[in-house]
C-alpha cells in the first residue's frame, strides 16, 4: 500500500484529519520523565498508544531526536508505531533540501533507516533536489510551500517576474507540485494554518494534492477555518485531503501523571473539530 492509500485508509478508519506531531522536548516532559533525554522513546510511545485510533498520521520531527543523540530512540519509535498502529502513515519531518548524491543519502535515511512513509522537503534547490525521493516507489514527499513562520514572506510571498503570469513563489511551487514534478502522484504541500486564505489559494492551484498543515493548537491556527479552506471532497470522501498537525497542544496537555489521558482528550477534541468543519 502506498502512502496516499495508507493516508486515505487511516482517514476513513479513524474518522480523522489529525496528525499528531512528535516533537519531544525533555524539559517539558511530565513528572517522572522530565529532563531525561533517555526517556524520549518512552514519552512518545505512550502518546502514540493513547492516540493511535484518533489520527490520520504521525509526524516525528527529526531535530528533536538528533539534538539529544536520540536517533536510536527514533528508530525504536518508528517500529513501535508500526506495531500498534500499522494502518497509520508516518511523515518524517526533516525538511531536507540538497542535490544529487546527497539527496539520495537523505532519501535512504528517511525511507530505509527510519522506514518513514513520507518526508518533508525544501524545494528551493529545484527539481534535482526532489527527484531522488520519488525513486522510492509508494513513498510521499511534502514540499514546503507557504509556511507560517514570520520570515515566510521573505521568499515565498515574492513575485516571479520571469515566470508567465508573475505568480508568487509559493503559487509557483504549488503549480510545479500539482503538475510537472508530480510524476507518480507522490507529492504533497506544506501550508501553514495561520494563513487560511492562502491555504485556499494553494488548494485552487493544487486541487488533488494532500496538504500538510501545521500550526493548529499552540501556534494559534483555527481548526475549522483550516479545513474549510483546504479540504475538498464529495459525499464525505476526500478528493483533496488535509493533514492537520498539532504537536505541543497534544503532547503537553498535562504535566502530571495523567499526561496520556490528557493527550487523548485534546486529540479527540481536535479530531472532532476537524471532522465537523468539513464542507457539506
Amino acid at each position: 500500500m502506498n502512502f496516499l492509500d495508507m493516508l486515505s485508509a487511516a482517514e476513513r478508519q479513524n474518522g480523522s484529519l489529525l496528525c499528531v506531531g512528535l516533537d519531544p522536548e525533555p524539559t517539558k516532559f511530565p513528572a517522572g520523565l522530565k529532563g531525561d533525554a533517555n526517556k524520549i522513546y518512552d514519552f512518545c510511545a505512550r502518546i502514540v498508544d493513547a492516540t493511535a485510533d484518533l489520527v490520520s498520521s504521525y509526524k516525528p520531527q527529526i531535530a528533536y531526536f538528533a539534538a539529544h543523540r536520540a536517533e536510536g530512540q527514533l528508530e525504536r519509535l518508528m517500529e513501535h508505531i508500526r506495531r500498534v498502529a500499522p494502518h497509520v502513515p508516518i511523515i518524517l519531518d526533516a525538511k531536507r533540501g540538497d542535490i544529487g548524491s546527497t539527496a539520495e543519502q537523505y532519501a535512504k535515511e528517511a525511507f530505509e533507516r527510519y522506514g518513514a512513509d513520507a518526508v518533508t522537503l525544501s524545494p528551493f534547490m529545484g527539481w534535482d533536489s526532489v527527484a531522488p525521493y520519488l525513486k522510492f516507489h509508494g513513498k510521499g514527499a511534502f514540499l514546503l510551500c507557504r509556511t507560517s513562520n514570520p520570515g515566510g514572506d521573505d521568499l515565498q510571498n515574492q513575485r516571479l517576474a520571469s515566470v508567465e503570469g508573475q505568480p508568487l513563489l509559493y503559487e509557483h511551487v504549488a503549480c510545479l507540485a500539482q503538475g510537472p514534478w508530480n510524476l507518480n502522484g507522490q507529492l504533497g504541500l506544506v501550508v501553514g494554518a495561520t494563513y487560511p486564505a492562502e491555504i485556499e489559494r494553494v488548494r485552487a492551484l493544487a486541487p488533488t494534492l494532500p496538504l500538510l498543515i501545521p500550526g493548529v493548537g499552540a501556534q494559534g491556527g483555527d481548526a475549522a477555518a483550516t479545513v474549510k479552506a483546504g479540504w475538498r471532497g464529495q459525499d464525505g470522501v476526500s478528493t483533496g485531503t488535509v493533514i492537520v498537525n498539532s504537536s505541543r497542544a497534544v503532547l503537553y496537555a498535562s504535566s502530571g501523571d495523567d499526561f496520556e489521558a490528557a493527550a487523548r482528550r485534546v486529540a479527540l477534541q481536535t479530531r472532532d473539530q476537524l471532522q465537523v468543519a468539513k464542507p457539506i
